[in-house]
């Protein structure tokens, strides 16, 4: 098996709210990835002591641990859980209910020597490769489907959409959320690797558009995941104008987590 974590911020000065991890069991039966993108929030109060860093890194060490510990449960009650134990952690001391209490997206993997299961929360991406080298990405699209028009301010995403019916979910501190995600099952024979990116790395194909979910899974494997962030730098260095991003900031969190089966 081969692993392949990388996660680079956006900005030196801040820290990097992206996390990710891969899980190997010391039983050698399987194993889990996770990826998630903290959701930065405006400037103004959020209602939490805590930052989204610390949010990211809970969540996702109670997903890596009950994504191997726990294969009772389906992703979808990990997540569930997980976002209850993370919750807790902060209950007695912050607001939980306010529209940007620390939240993330989420992209979870678990494989078996016969399944591969995953989940999808909100715009991170987990590419899947099979056998014969054809690439299938597993995306949560709510978010792109919001009108541009809706997501001028962050006042009027937070009430209207942000976790709400016909808007976008991410994990936050209401564990029902986790029956929202994307999610199911493939044969383990189906599935040669497993690639998960949060949307500072997507920018590649999304943003810059130079080349399809095959041509970013070749170029990782290739020359490896810090060449893809390399490329994306440069891209958005070169995108003076905002022709690319518009209104995107400059430069993201940005996140690749590679797995070899």
């Amino acid at each position: 098996m081969r692993t392949e974590l990388i996660s680079v911020p956006g900005d030196p000065a801040r820290p990097d709210e992206d996390y990710a991890s891969v899980g190997l069991p010391a039983s050698g039966q399987g194993g889990s990835l996770v990826v998630l993108d903290g959701v930065t929030p405006p400037a103004t109060d959020a209602g939490c002591l805590h930052s989204v860093p610390w949010f990211t890194a809970r969540l996702g060490g109670a997903l890596g641990e009950l994504s191997v510990s726990r294969r009772d449960l389906t992703l979808s009650e990990v997540l569930g859980h997980a976002i209850a134990r993370t919750a807790d952690a902060h209950r007695t001391t912050c607001d939980l209910s306010h529209p940007r209490t620390p939240q993330a997206t989420v992209v979870l993997a678990r494989w078996s020597p016969e399944s591969v299961e995953y989940l999808v929360l909100s715009d991170s991406v987990l590419l899947v490769e099979s056998p014969t080298g054809t690439v299938t990405p597993l995306l949560d699209d709510r978010l792109s489907r919001v009108p541009r028009a809706a997501l001028t301010t962050h006042a009027v995403t937070d009430a209207t959409l942000r976790n709400k019916e016909g808007g976008f979910f991410t994990a936050a501190a209401d564990p029902s959320v986790a029956a929202r995600a994307v999610a199911g099952v493939l044969p383990r024979t189906d599935v040669r690797t497993l690639t998960a990116l949060t949307d500072g790395a997507t920018r590649w194909v999304e943003k810059f558009q130079e080349g399809d979910w095959t041509a970013l899974l070749t170029l990782i494997r290739k020359e490896g995941a810090q060449s893809l962030i390399d490329r994306v730098r440069a891209l958005e260095l070169a995108d003076t104008d905002g022709v690319f991003l518009g209104r995107s900031k400059r430069h993201d969190d940005a996140t690749v987590a590679y797995v070899e089966l």
